[in-house]
């Protein structure tokens, strides 16, 4: 499935990606391609978003294309189902608990029209050089991208391949505890022994910086 910058959907069965603009703030390429590759994934897996930790996806990226991951797959940091590992690569693997298939989906940079002329805008509009002009035709550039994005053929932008790797652990939940530097509640595994006192990292880093360590 995927649906056109204005919300037209084909098909019921994702979150549309307007609702994808609402949770990031704003509409952009890199939205539309987490977009697609959250709903070929899903599609591709057979599996539909999860309650809780069924499915779980490593993304190599920490870029914008994450909000769309999660909201559509329901992988989120928060759960432990969604792992970022950032290798500055646009490909993320998602992993079914329940069926044991994993693919890895990688967005192929070659299908995005106008790319080297629009990173060459951006340059001027994020460095403050832009002319009013340049930043004007820079927006109606991202918005024609994030409109080809969303209904580019899918073989053209995305490339889709089984795994053989294990998913990840389970996300553990911790006990709290007190750090004997600043008093502040902290889970026990994010701790570190100082001096022979439990300490959080925060303290833990304050002290090796003023040599108490």
């Amino acid at each position: 499935m995927c649906e056109n910058h204005e919300g037209a959907r084909h098909g019921p069965a994702y979150t549309t990606f307007d609702e994808c603009v609402r949770f990031h703030g704003h509409s952009c390429p890199g939205l539309a391609t987490g977009y697609r590759v959250a709903t070929a994934a899903m599609r591709t897996l057979g599996v539909m978003r999860p309650y809780d930790e069924e499915l779980v996806c490593i993304a190599e990226t920490d870029a914008c294309g994450v909000d769309a991951v999660q909201l559509v797959t329901g992988c989120t940091a928060g759960k432990g189902n969604l792992i970022i590992r950032d290798y500055g690569k646009h490909a993320f693997t998602f992993f079914s608990r329940e069926t044991g298939r994993a693919v890895r989906v990688l967005v192929r940079n070659s299908g995005m029209p106008g790319r080297s002329a629009m990173d060459d805008l951006r340059r001027k509009v994020f460095s403050g050089t832009a002319t009013p002009d340049e930043a004007a035709r820079f927006r109606e550039m991202m918005t024609e991208t994030t409109r080809s994005l969303l209904s580019v053929p899918e073989g053209d932008l995305l490339e889709i391949r089984d795994v053989s790797e294990n998913p990840p652990e389970n996300a553990r939940i911790f006990a709290s505890v007190v750090c004997e530097e600043c008093g502040e509640p902290v889970a026990d595994a994010r701790t570190r022994v100082i001096g022979g006192r439990r300490v959080c990292i925060p303290c833990s880093l304050a002290q090796e910086k003023s040599g108490r360590a």
